[in-house]
């Protein structure tokens, strides 16, 4: 991340010593999160519950490598699967518990000494390398084994970049694009499952806007950057094709559909607590990536349920990131003048058209509410005078009776209340009406992750009603008020 450089002539030396203290002592603190501040350098360190504190110290030796070559910039990250690492002049981690650092330094005998740290990413980072050097010879000796198995779509995918298929091909894949092969309708276009020549299974999705001159004129240029986001939990373009007016994208099948089928559709119940928090993580992570990692900031717009994917092992995939871009300016899919959907779309984008990453960190507070009640956004079945799940659930807050929103098909011994509760009141922070008050998403898998609840208190969300009135706080990134009274042509109606 690039930022204006710091003003102290001193923060690049202490950024770059704490930073790398932290990538010592990390992987001996319970739960692989430490968080300290020097000399008003703030920085945090964390890896992920699952990898060994011996990958842990690994992952943090490599990250420390890449962010040592941010400063004198004033914010820097380095962001893995594994671990990551964040420093910056601004205190953005008041909320959580710091390390004494110097204690646990000297605990270690001194670890930070600037000969030791060097040994230890040499250390990571040749281990890396050695794992890398294993994997590509066992890789190239497999595929001299199995020469067929690397002649397919995705292959030619991860060699090549988009790969432009031919229309007919995918016409016969998908059956003439017949009902039979639908697997959903969105606002985008619909999509059907194809079956390749060489027995790939894809989905393919046809766009339903490619009436747009502009949308025609940018749609190779906008796969391509499209096709080169890749994160384990980010639906993969494989390619596309195009034929007169007709746009065709072609991405990974999914064989477990769309996290809305278990949440309250034909598959409802079957989702345990612990697959429910993988899918709250890992769609944080992606679209973290999204937002920070990528080297263009790219904004989904419409974070809902239906637009996370569950593959094989029930991890979650975000899918049509990056549609939204090609959307003319005065145009989408809702023929309104944002492109979302009323139930997940933050206030201010609804009502200003200011958009912002905190827009998508808005959708997926909603969809943690989901995930966890089991019931849609605008679920009119909730009690009277209550049009939205999110007002349900600020409504339970404000009683104090969190549980009550828990989907009811859950085994009461396969989940932590108080865990349960954290995740409700991190779902209530990203769904602030103040934008600035919402977290980034960066900062959502830090809380995650960490098992801390956020500690500033939440205050009433902005509810937008079926006659379309604006209710409760309507504050934007500005603190303007004015629009309490504003009404907005946006036509209310269920998600797919």
């Amino acid at each position: 991340m690039r930022t204006k450089p710091s003003s102290s002539p001193n923060f690049k030396t202490l950024a770059d010593g704490l930073t790398r203290d932290l990538s010592v002592v990390t992987s001996k603190v319970e739960g692989f999160f430490a968080a300290a501040e020097r000399g008003g350098v703030y920085a945090v360190a964390q890896c992920a519950r699952t990898v060994s504190e011996s990958g842990c110290a690994d992952c943090l030796a490599v990250a420390y490598a890449n962010v040592n070559g941010c400063p004198p910039d004033s914010d820097g990250r380095a962001y893995d699967a594994g671990c990551f690492m964040r420093y910056s002049s601004a205190d953005f981690f008041g909320k959580y518990q710091t390390v004494d650092l110097e204690a646990l330094l000297a605990s270690l005998g001194g670890s930070s000494s600037k000969g030791a740290i060097i040994g230890g990413v040499a250390g990571g980072v040749g281990g890396l390398l050695l794992l890398a050097l294993v994997l590509f010879l066992w890789r190239r000796k497999h595929r001299k084994l199995n020469p067929d198995r690397r002649g397919n779509i995705l292959g030619a995918t991860e060699l090549r970049g988009p790969m432009n298929f031919r229309y007919k091909d995918l016409k016969s894949a998908t059956k003439n694009f017949s009902d039979e092969t639908k697997l959903g309708e969105g606002g985008f276009g619909d999509v059907y499952k194809g079956v390749l020549k060489n027995g790939n299974v894809v989905a393919v999705k046809k766009l339903a806007i490619a009436q747009a001159s502009r949308a025609k004129a940018d749609f190779q240029s906008e796969v391509r950057l499209i096709s080169n986001v890749h994160h384990r939990n980010l639906v993969r373009l494989l390619g596309c094709s195009s034929r007169g007016a007709d746009l065709l994208l072609v991405y990974e099948y999914m064989a477990n559909s769309s996290l809305d089928k278990f949440l309250f559709g034909e598959r409802r119940g079957r989702l345990s607590w612990k697959q429910r928090f993988d899918v709250i993580v890992g769609t944080a992570r992606g679209l973290a990536y999204l937002h920070q990692e990528f080297h263009v900031c790219v904004i989904h717009r419409d974070i809902k349920s239906s637009n996370i994917l569950l593959d094989d092992d029930f991890q979650p995939k975000i899918a049509d990131f990056g549609l939204a871009r090609l959307l003319p300016g005065d145009q989408s899919h809702l023929s309104t003048k944002f492109a979302g959907t009323l139930g997940y779309t933050a206030p201010e984008y609804a009502l200003h058209g200011q958009l912002s990453e905190k827009v998508d960190t808005y959708g997926y507070g909603v969809v943690l509410l989901e995930i966890i009640s089991g019931r849609k956004a605008n679920d009119t079945k909730l009690e009277p005078e209550t049009q939205y799940l999110l007002e349900w659930a600020w409504k339970l807050y404000e009683n104090g009776e969190l549980m009550g929103l828990l989907d009811e098909t859950l085994e009461h011994d396969e989940y932590n209340p108080d865990e349960v509760k954290r995740v409700i009141e991190i779902a209530l922070l990203c769904t602030q009406s103040l934008v600035a008050a919402r977290p980034t998403m960066s900062e959502v898998v830090m809380m995650l992750l960490t098992r801390v609840g956020p500690v500033v208190q939440p205050t009433r969300p902005t509810f937008i009603d079926a006659a379309n009135r604006v209710r409760g706080d309507t504050s934007t990134s500005t603190g303007s008020s004015s629009a309490s009274n504003a009404t907005i042509s946006i036509t209310q109606f269920s998600a797919r």
